[in-house]
């Protein structure tokens, strides 16, 4: 039987793709990190290995004794949370010191190349799940408006514009004001603070990176994001097709359908299709957003 390592973050994702690899036959080594990955890894796994983060030759050592050839990361790390829980060893130590730049795209092609010069090759693990990416055509809701697509635009933009600086995945706009762009503190917390700023009626765009490497680390969204959209009372959300992931898709959907949250549609004029979402009471939000600014 072939196996895959899956080098395990945090959420949804590691439990995904242990379950798709194990439908197709492959017995699943896992390395997963305390604090962060789902405790219900384990079930799907026939190894799992705990560690800090940062115990990168524990790491390789669990595969090399598996027979591993092929791994796969899913899964993120809370840098919030790395003051608690990174405990580098002497090989993960000569590593960063060679990378100078301590970026997630830097550190995640770092690790890769640690791992790969032990024989083991680093796949994209999105091939293995069926209808993962976001696709063309609306999910759900009801059409934004020319102003919201206009905010979009720039959200993209602005994602494009200092996506070369490694700086996050997302950013925020309202009536056509830069509210909060994605930084150390994640895309929750950056969204949260945005509404805060900027008050409900957010149109929010999640993009790669320029030259990301797709293989580690991918925008993605699910119904955590959709709950969050409705609690903060944002608008709109885009995403890239063909790129971001799309996780729980099912329970995503229920949760947009409950929530008043819409789905995805065509790209615009200049066709970039993208994943759409908005809460209901449209003119409402707008109404209150308007009043707000008036206030500030």
């Amino acid at each position: 039987m072939s196996k895959l390592g899956i080098i395990a973050g945090n959420g949804v994702f590691p439990l995904e793709v242990a379950a798709a690899a194990r439908r197709r036959g492959y017995a699943v080594i896992a390395v997963a990190h305390r604090g962060e990955t789902d405790e219900r890894l384990a079930a799907l796994c026939e190894e799992i290995t705990w560690i800090r983060v940062g115990e990168l030759q524990t790491m390789i050592d669990a595969f090399r004794r598996a027979g591993v050839t092929e791994a796969a990361m899913a899964g993120g790390i809370a840098r919030a949370r790395l003051g608690d829980s990174f405990a580098p060893d002497a090989r993960a130590i000569a590593m960063l010191a060679r990378v100078g730049r301590f970026s997630d795209d830097a550190l995640l092609r770092a690790v890769a190349a640690e791992i790969e010069s032990d024989g083991i090759a680093m796949i994209d693990p999105v091939p293995m799940l069926d209808d993962a990416l976001a696709g063309l055509g609306r999910m759900a809701g009801p059409e934004p408006s020319a102003a919201q697509l206009k905010d979009l635009r720039l959200a993209f933009g602005v994602m494009r514009a200092l996506g070369g600086f490694d700086v996050g995945q997302a950013a925020a706009v309202r009536d056509g004001v830069v509210g909060a762009v994605e930084a150390i503190e994640g895309t929750d917390a950056a969204l949260r603070r945005a509404a805060a700023l900027c008050g409900r009626g957010l149109v929010v765009a999640k993009a790669a990176k320029p030259g990301q490497d797709l293989r580690f680390d991918r925008p993605a969204i699910g119904p955590a994001t959709i709950e969050l959209l409705s609690e903060i009372g944002a608008a709109m959300i885009g995403v890239e097709a063909g790129q971001a992931l799309i996780l729980e898709r099912a329970r995503m959907l229920a949760a947009a359908a409950s929530a008043g949250i819409t789905g995805r549609r065509p790209g615009d004029s200049r066709g970039r299709p993208r994943l759409k979402a908005r809460a209901r009471n449209r003119r409402t939000l707008r109404r209150r957003c308007a009043s707000r600014l008036s206030r500030a």
